[in-house]
């Protein structure tokens, strides 16, 4: 019996081959034979089957591919994508920059009575404002001890230390000092320091209680002073409150004209032109 069914799917077997080559023989003849003909309907489906399979492989072997070029074509333009982003990033600092630079030179121009000397900040002390900070300028490039520090706004503070290639700069809002100064519309005086309490903010002590000084109003550093220069902008009132231990005079709070969170490069008053 087992045999009989080895002989028979060998029979099978070499039967599927004869008409597979009885097929690629007889493809393009025009009168086929009449063994040809006999075989066809058993020819036919083998070949529509064969052509079927090729289709399919063809189709299967051009997804392939086709998946392949778009992975690809995918990592180009991933690359591509990523040199545009560093691109705009480098666009970006260079406007920064630009725009830093444009408001130095502002800060040059408004004050250009004075001989000034370009500085970069290089250091800080830990936090977030710029309460002392060091400079990439020292007595080699002509700074000295309490030279006036400007930038984009108005007064930073003071050169406090002098090395010979650095300084370091004590600003206004630190509240170790004041400054003498004054309202510019109704020149009312007063001192002002850094407000402790309120980091990043300056309080304006000591003004008569009569004045007029109100909300908006500029502050200036005032001509009583022996380093600041008057007329240097500080900052603007933001209130004024009458002092409740003597009922004498007011406090003004001013918000500073520089960013002290954000300085980057101050401008050094040389003394040669006070």
């Amino acid at each position: 019996m087992k045999v009989i069914i080895k002989n028979k799917k060998l029979f099978i077997g070499l039967f599927i081959v004869f008409s597979i080559v009885l097929g690629l023989f007889s493809f393009n003849r025009i009168s086929p034979t009449l063994f040809e003909r006999t075989f066809g309907f058993v020819l036919t489906p083998i070949q529509k089957g064969i052509t079927t399979s090729v289709k399919w492989i063809d189709q299967k072997v051009n997804a392939f591919t086709n998946i392949n070029q778009l992975e690809k074509e995918n990592e180009e333009l991933k690359i591509e994508l990523e040199l545009k982003n560093q691109e705009i990033k480098r666009l970006k600092q260079l406007e920064s920059e630009n725009q830093k630079l444009s408001e130095l030179l502002d800060a040059s121009s408004r004050y250009g009575e004075y001989n000034t000397i370009t500085s970069n900040i290089i250091a800080r002390d830990p936090g977030n404002w710029y309460e002392t900070f060091t400079i990439d300028k020292g007595s080699k490039d002509g700074i000295e001890k309490n030279m006036v520090v400007l930038a984009y706004g108005g007064l930073v503070g003071k050169v406090e230390e002098v090395g010979s290639n650095y300084a370091k700069v004590s600003s206004i809002i630190n509240g170790t000092y004041s400054v003498s100064a004054k309202t510019l519309r109704t020149d009312d005086e007063g001192f002002v320091k850094g407000d402790i309490a309120n980091k990043g903010t300056l309080k304006m002590e000591y003004i008569d209680k009569d004045a007029e000084i109100k909300e908006g109003d500029e502050i200036v550093t005032s001509h009583l002073s022996d380093i600041y220069p008057a007329g240097i902008t500080i900052g603007y009132v933001t209130s004024v409150s009458l002092d409740s231990n003597n009922k004498l005079s007011k406090t003004a709070t001013i918000k500073p004209a520089v960013d002290f969170k954000h300085l980057e490069k101050v401008l050094i008053i040389d003394k040669d032109s006070n």
